[in-house]
């Protein structure tokens, strides 16, 4: 059994979303920082997460601010969601005991130009999780078809402590 971290000590909302909420989807969850100046929210907007069997899924939604001159979504875009999704899966899927973690590598194929009218979702499977460090692979989907695939290194760090007065 997966140890639960403390919500009160987690720094993002991860809150059930009701299925009317979530286009009639079962099983969907906030994955938003509460800090919403910090790169996840200023940069990406709100992103949604699902666990599916041994995957997770990390869903945004494209606006035109993650477009290229060619009305694609950017290919940066595309990176910083595989990168959040990394740490989505060690807390959704892995130990979740990451504390400040770090991305130690990320390997990505573009495959296909991603479409600004369609959700983006990060599908992302532990291929091994050890007591320092996660690997995992995953695609970038938009329905049946695959924007990128990826694979990454994530350095777990022991969690920080909690500082007085923050």
């Amino acid at each position: 059994m997966r140890h639960q971290p403390d919500p009160s000590q987690v720094p993002f909302d991860h809150s059930a979303i009701a299925p009317e909420d979530a286009g009639e989807e079962e099983g969907w969850h906030r994955w938003n920082l509460h800090d919403k100046s910090r790169y996840n929210a200023a940069v990406l907007g709100d992103m949604q997460v699902r666990v599916e069997g041994r995957f997770c899924r990390l869903r945004m939604f494209p606006e035109q601010r993650h477009t290229n001159l060619g009305d694609n979504i950017h290919g940066a875009a595309t990176l910083g969601l595989i990168d959040i999704a990394l740490f989505a899966t060690l807390h959704t899927l892995g130990t979740g005991e990451a504390g400040p973690s770090v991305t130690v590598e990320l390997s990505t194929q573009f495959v296909g130009a991603g479409d600004p009218k369609r959700p983006l979702d990060a599908v992302s499977e532990i291929v091994r999780e050890t007591g320092r460090m996660l690997f995992l692979r995953g695609q970038v989907m938009q329905g049946d078809d695959v924007v990128a695939s990826y694979s990454g290194i994530v350095r777990k760090m022991k969690p920080r402590p909690q500082q007085v007065g923050r």
